[in-house]
C-alpha cells in the first residue's frame, strides 16, 4: 500500500519525463535515418536507458522490457555489431509507437495495458542474430602516448597562459574524466566535478566545449585542461571521491613533453606519459591563490547557469495558471469600475488608477509570458508523420521547419495539432506530385513541403506550404457544381479566391482516389472550423503548377482581447478589434440593393451591410435617423459591414464563457463583465460572416 502510494506520488513527474524521452527520441531516429553517425547512436541509446531506469523504478515492466530490446540494439550498434537499414529503423519507429501506446494508457487509466507487442520485441532480438561488421562515422580520439601527436587546438591567448604556468613553476595537467556507464545525469557529475577542479586549479579549456557538456552531448567521457600548483596524486584523489567516476587519466605537460605551436595555435604532445598516483600523498588541499587570471570563466558559463535551471525552475499546473489569469481579468475589470467613477476633479484618484492600470498590465504580461508555449511541442510530431505518408504513397518528401520558437499560449497549442496535421496530410497527398510527373515537369524527384511559424504584431502566422501542382480552379468549379453547391452560372462569375473558398465548404473533395489519407470529403472544411473557434482565420494561396500555401492567423491568447464597444437596441456588444478594417459614416439613400442584399460601396468595392438589430431581433435606436455608422469586417480576406446605432469606444475586456445552457447561441461567442458590472455580449464575426 505504501509503495503504490509512494509511486503514484511521482506519477506525473514519470509522465512529464517519459513524454519529453519519447520525443527525443522520435527526433533521434528522424536523425538515424539520415546521418547515421556516432552521436545520433550514442543519443538513442542514452534515451532507451533513461526511460528503462525510469519504467523499472515505476514498475512498468512492459515498458522496461522493450525499453531494455531497444538498448541491447543500439548497444551492438555502438560496438559496429549491426547495421542499420530502412527496415531495421521502421521495426525502431514501430517500436516507439509501442512506447508511445504505453504511455497513452498509463495517462488515461494508470497502467500500461495488457498489449506485450511480442512481434516487436522478437523483431529486435532478430537483430543480434543478424550481426555484420561494419563501420561507422566515430569521433577522433585524442593520443597521449603517441609521438609528435596534435592533441588539442589552442588560441594564442590559452599558449600564453600556459607559458606564463610554466614561467612561474606551475603544473599543466590534461584529465580525461571517465563516468561510469550507468550514469544518467552526467551535465550534473560535470558540474561537480568542475567545482571540485575549480577549488584547486584554474580551467583553461574543455573538450568538448563547455555547452556542449552543459547539454550532455558527449559521450561518457570529458576532458580538461588545467594550470594548478598542486601535485597530480590530490588531484586524482580529489576526483575519485565524486560518485559515479569510473576513472581518471591526468596527464601532465612539461616543457621537456610539450611543444607549443604559437604559429598554428596548437599544443602538440612528445610521448608524455599518463600520472599515475603513488600511494597516498594526499594532504588537505586549501582554496587556490588567485595566481593566474583568465581561464575560461568555468564558474559563469557552466556551473551558474546549471545551478540558476535547477533551483529557479517549477513546475505549475495549467489550471493554476488559469485562475492566476481569472484573477486579473477581474482586477481589469474593477479597474474599469474605478475609471468610470472617476469625477474629473480628484487629480490624486486619477494618478492612482493610472498607477493601478501599470501594475496590472504588467501582472497581465508576466503571466502571459508563463502561459506560452513554444509552438516546438506540435510541430516536433510532424516529422515522423511526414517520414511515414511519404513511405505509404511512394513519394519523397522533404519537410522544411522554422520559427519552432515562435510561442503561442497553452489553450491554443493544444487545439491547433489537428488543423496542421490535416494541411500536412493535404499537401502531401493533393499537392505534391510523384517523383515521375514532378520529373517530367522538370521539378526536382523530391517535394518540398515548408511548415513555418512566426509572430505579427498580436497574432501568430502559420504557413504550410508546398511546391506540387497547385490548385485547379476549374476542377473545383466541376466538382462544386456536380454537387449542387453552386450553379453554373454562379461558377463562372466566381472570382479565385471564391472558387477556392469552396474547399472549405463540408464534402467538398477533388480527390480522384477514396483513402484512410483523404479523399472523404473532410479536412479543410475542419480546418476553417477549428481555426474560427480559436478566433483565427485561414486564407489560401495558390498558383497551377508551382505550389500552394496556407496561410492561418491566430490571436496569441484566448483570455483577453481588446474590443470595440457598441450599442445596438439599447444593449451593448463588443467586436474584437482585430476583425475590425475601420468605421464610416453612411447616408441612407447610399444604400443599394444587389440580388436583394444591402450593399454599400466603399473604395469601388461592393460591400454587403448587415444590419445588427436585424440579426439580434431587437429594436433601432440610431442616434442619427439618416446617418448610419457601419463597422467594416474583414474576415479571411471576407469585406462586410455592421450597421450598429453608435459607439462607445475601445477597451480591453475579459472574454468570459456563456456557460452549457447558452453555448449554441447564435452570432454570440461569448461575454464579458464591463466597469459598471453590467454584461456585455461578444459578437461572433466568424458566424456573422458566413451567415
Amino acid at each position: 500500500m505504501n509503495s503504490e502510494m509512494n509511486t503514484n506520488k511521482y506519477l506525473e513527474v514519470f509522465i512529464e519525463e517519459a513524454t519529453e524521452n519519447l520525443q527525443n527520441l522520435n527526433q533521434a531516429l528522424l536523425e538515424l535515418e539520415n546521418n547515421p553517425e556516432e552521436e545520433v547512436i550514442n543519443s538513442i541509446f542514452r534515451i532507451a536507458h533513461t526511460l528503462k531506469g525510469m519504467s523499472a523504478t515505476m514498475g512498468f515492466t512492459k515498458m522496461s522490457k522493450l525499453t531494455h530490446r531497444m538498448e541491447d540494439v543500439f548497444q551492438e550498434v555502438r560496438n559496429n555489431k549491426i547495421k542499420l537499414d530502412s527496415d531495421k529503423i521502421d521495426i525502431l519507429f514501430n517500436s516507439l509507437d509501442a512506447l508511445e501506446s504505453y504511455l497513452k494508457n498509463i495517462v488515461n487509466h494508470g497502467f500500461e495495458g495488457e498489449e506485450e507487442y511480442d512481434h516487436i520485441i522478437e523483431a529486435l532480438e532478430s537483430f543480434k542474430n543478424k550481426k555484420e561488421e561494419f563501420t561507422h562515422v566515430t569521433k577522433e580520439e585524442t593520443p597521449f602516448t603517441k609521438e609528435q601527436s596534435q592533441i588539442t587546438k589552442l588560441n594564442i591567448y590559452e599558449v600564453d597562459v600556459i607559458k606564463k604556468a610554466y614561467e612561474m613553476n606551475l603544473k599543466t595537467y590534461y584529465i580525461t574524466v571517465n563516468l561510469d556507464k550507468g550514469c544518467v545525469l552526467k551535465s550534473a557529475r560535470a558540474y561537480i566535478i568542475f567545482q571540485v577542479l575549480e577549488k584547486y586549479s584554474e580551467i583553461i579549456r574543455t573538450e568538448p566545449p563547455v555547452e556542449d557538456i552543459e547539454d550532455e552531448k558527449f559521450e561518457f567521457s570529458f576532458s580538461v585542461l588545467i594550470i594548478s600548483k598542486y601535485p597530480a596524486e590530490s588531484l586524482h584523489k580529489e576526483l575519485m571521491s565524486v560518485a559515479e567516476v569510473e576513472s581518471i587519466n591526468i596527464t601532465e605537460l612539461t616543457k621537456e613533453n610539450t611543444v607549443l605551436d604559437t604559429e598554428n595555435t596548437a599544443l602538440i604532445s612528445r610521448g608524455a606519459k599518463k600520472q599515475e598516483p603513488k600511494g597516498n600523498n594526499f594532504q588537505s588541499i586549501k582554496t587556490k591563490d588567485s595566481t593566474i587570471k583568465g581561464g575560461i570563466g568555468i564558474k559563469d558559463k557552466y556551473a551558474e547557469k546549471i545551478k540558476a535551471n535547477t533551483i529557479k525552475t517549477v513546475r505549475v499546473d495549467i489550471q493554476k495558471l488559469d485562475v492566476l489569469l481569472n484573477l486579473v481579468g477581474e482586477l481589469i475589470i474593477q479597474k474599469s469600475r474605478l475609471e468610470e467613477l472617476y469625477d474629473g476633479k480628484n487629480q490624486a484618484y486619477q494618478e492612482a488608477v493610472q498607477y493601478l492600470e501599470r501594475i496590472i498590465t504588467s501582472l497581465h504580461e508576466a503571466i502571459m509570458k508563463v502561459r506560452m508555449v513554444p509552438i516546438e511541442t506540435v510541430f516536433n510530431r510532424f516529422p515522423r508523420m511526414v517520414r511515414d505518408l511519404s513511405k505509404k504513397l511512394n513519394k519523397e518528401i522533404e519537410l522544411n521547419m522554422s520559427g519552432e520558437e515562435t510561442e503561442l499560449d497553452r489553450t491554443i497549442i493544444d487545439e491547433i495539432g489537428e488543423p496542421i496535421v490535416h494541411l500536412l496530410r493535404n499537401s502531401i497527398d493533393h499537392g505534391i506530385e510523384n517523383p515521375e510527373e514532378r520529373l517530367a515537369k522538370g521539378k526536382s524527384r523530391k517535394g518540398h513541403v515548408d511548415l513555418k511559424a512566426y509572430q505579427e504584431g498580436n497574432n501568430v502566422i502559420i504557413e504550410v506550404a508546398d511546391d506540387g501542382e497547385g490548385i485547379n480552379i476549374e476542377k473545383v468549379k466541376q466538382k462544386a457544381i456536380e454537387k449542387g453547391m453552386v450553379t453554373f452560372d454562379e461558377a463562372s462569375n466566381m472570382s479565385k479566391n471564391e472558387v477556392i473558398n469552396l474547399l472549405f465548404k463540408p464534402g467538398m473533395s477533388t480527390a480522384k482516389v477514396i483513402s484512410d489519407i483523404s479523399g472523404r470529403g473532410v479536412g479543410l472544411d475542419v480546418v476553417k472550423t477549428k481555426i474560427e473557434s480559436l478566433g483565427g482565420a485561414v486564407e489560401v494561396e495558390s498558383e497551377i503548377g508551382v505550389g500552394t500555401r496556407f496561410i492561418i492567423k491566430l490571436p496569441l491568447t484566448l483570455a483577453m482581447i481588446q474590443a470595440l464597444l457598441v450599442y445596438v437596441g439599447g444593449e451593448r456588444y463588443a467586436i474584437p478589434l482585430g476583425s475590425i478594417m475601420k468605421i464610416v459614416k453612411i447616408k441612407s439613400e447610399e444604400i443599394k440593393l444587389v440580388q436583394k442584399r444591402e450593399v454599400i460601396f466603399l473604395n469601388d468595392s461592393i460591400v454587403p451591410l448587415i444590419r445588427l438589430n436585424k440579426v439580434l431581433e431587437c429594436p433601432n435606436e440610431s442616434e442619427n435617423g439618416n446617418i448610419i455608422t457601419a463597422v467594416v469586417i474583414n474576415k479571411g480576406g471576407k469585406l462586410f459591414a455592421l450597421a450598429v446605432d453608435s459607439l462607445i469606444g475601445q477597451q480591453e475586456i475579459v472574454i468570459k464563457n456563456l456557460g452549457k445552457y447558452l453555448a449554441g447561441l447564435k452570432f454570440i461567442s461569448g461575454g464579458t463583465i464591463l466597469g459598471d458590472g453590467n454584461v456585455a455580449l461578444i459578437l461572433d464575426i466568424n458566424y456573422i460572416a458566413a451567415s
